[in-house]
């Protein structure tokens, strides 16, 4: 079966004002006892290989998400599903107090890949910058006179934990819960002065993220993120990098400090580690390693199933060749979304590696998304005036041509549906 050949029928204009398939048959699963936590669209997906996910209905979508980067390798790839099947038929967790071999095996690989003096594991980024935030703060118990005051960027986001949202700040994308935990401050992002200004006596840490997801996908630029390293060095405080989404090959490179040249004390890793699979570490080196036994706990945190998972993500991306394809792919990408930008009258394409985001000429963003789901292409809007592009790290070039011919029929349906209510309301 050739899945390019995989067109939709046309829907009417009236189509882009409600939900892709709303009008469709009942549906074979009901939502009704699931709590309505997320906005999500009527199909309800029973399978996925690669960059391709087939619905109830035996519909098929080009997926430029991957569950929000967390698909690494695409889905259901065969080296994750041989990791996962073969440690399932031996031991899937002992427990968090214990030791067992994935979890030695994982801490000792991400060690030794990424410079690393500890790793800790754990099931989600959230918990990773948490983690992230007590360590830093444990640190300024021992050695800057119980400082714990943390700068972050305006507009980021570390998680949905109530620390993590404290840290993103009461503004920022995902926090509807109003202040949050004292000690944190924000400044704009790539604003090296701001930074400066902001710090005193009861600063321990800078936490950034090197490319802001939520945001609208926005890299720091690397005299900043180079800027935001020195001044933590003269100053004697820590630098953490938020990696989660840009972490684990996204930006190119195993880690995204070393696409800008930078070296953390601590780093939050999740999202990408496991492929799809729950996991996610933190790394601490040198002066930031200070936890103590009994600090960090979590009923999954390091559990062999899990960590088979990121072993065999692992072993992937330190395939000779594979990053190298990654990032040849992700310039393509950054490239031909630039040309569709243009000739759609768009705005800015901006990002790194196989992680972009497009910025559009109007808040338009959500009715591109629905258009794009009737073309069958899954994307995601992080703000109303930007699109985020997240494929599988090993997607083709055949599938980015096919992204982009939906995505073109996408913006050719909106644009037509936004010139038919505009006659609609001059009449």
């Amino acid at each position: 079966m050739n899945l390019f050949n995989l067109r939709r029928t046309v829907p009417s204009l009236e189509d882009l004002a409600v939900e892709p398939y709303a009008n469709a048959s009942a549906p074979a699963f009901s939502n009704e006892c699931l709590m309505p936590s997320v906005q999500r669209p009527q199909p309800v997906f029973v399978r996925g290989q690669g960059s391709w996910l087939w619905d109830s209905e035996d519909r098929t979508y080009l997926d430029f998400t991957q569950a929000g980067a967390a698909n690494s390798l695409g889905h259901s790839p065969s080296v994750l599903v041989a990791a996962l099947a073969e440690q399932a038929q031996s031991l899937i967790n002992p427990g968090s107090g214990f030791y067992n071999r994935g979890m030695l095996k994982l801490a000792d690989r991400l060690c030794r890949s990424t410079d690393s003096d500890q790793a800790y594991l754990l099931s989600s980024g959230t918990e990773a910058c948490e983690a992230a935030i007590k360590l830093a703060r444990k640190w300024g118990q021992l050695h800057r006179g119980g400082a714990a005051g943390i700068i972050t960027a305006s507009q980021s986001c570390h998680g949905r934990g109530f620390a993590a949202l404290s840290a993103a700040g009461s503004g920022a994308p995902g926090n509807r819960f109003g202040p949050g935990l004292p000690g944190f401050s924000q400044v704009p992002f790539n604003d090296l002065p701001a930074l400066h200004a902001a710090v005193d006596a009861q600063t321990v840490a800078i936490m950034l993220e090197p490319i802001q997801s939520e945001a609208g996908v926005i890299p720091a630029t690397e005299h900043y993120l180079k800027g935001v390293e020195r001044l933590c060095r003269e100053l004697g405080i820590l630098l953490i990098l938020d990696e989660v989404q840009a972490g684990i090959g996204r930006c190119g490179t195993l880690l995204a400090e070393q696409l800008y040249g930078v070296r953390a004390d601590i780093i939050a890793l999740g999202k990408g580690l496991g492929g799809g699979v729950p996991l996610a570490a933190l790394l601490a080196r040198g002066k930031a390693c200070c936890f103590e036994a009994g600090e960090l706990d979590g009923t999954h945190h390091g559990n062999a199933l899990m960590t088979s998972a990121g072993l065999a993500v692992l072993d992937s991306l330190q395939e000779h060749g594979f990053l190298q394809q990654a990032r040849h792919n992700g310039e393509y990408l950054g490239q031909e979304l630039t040309r569709l930008a243009s000739r759609y009258a768009q705005g800015q394409v901006r990002g790194q590696g196989l992680f972009w985001g497009m910025t559009l000429a109007d808040e338009s963003a959500d009715a591109v998304v629905k258009a794009a789901l009737h073309e069958g292409l899954l994307l995601s809007a992080p703000q109303p005036d930007c699109l985020r592009f997240t494929p599988a790290l090993s997607v083709s070039k055949g599938n980015i041509d096919e992204m982009l011919l939906r995505l073109a029929r996408a913006f050719s349906r909106v644009r037509t549906a936004q010139l038919h209510c505009r006659k609609g309301v001059a009449v």
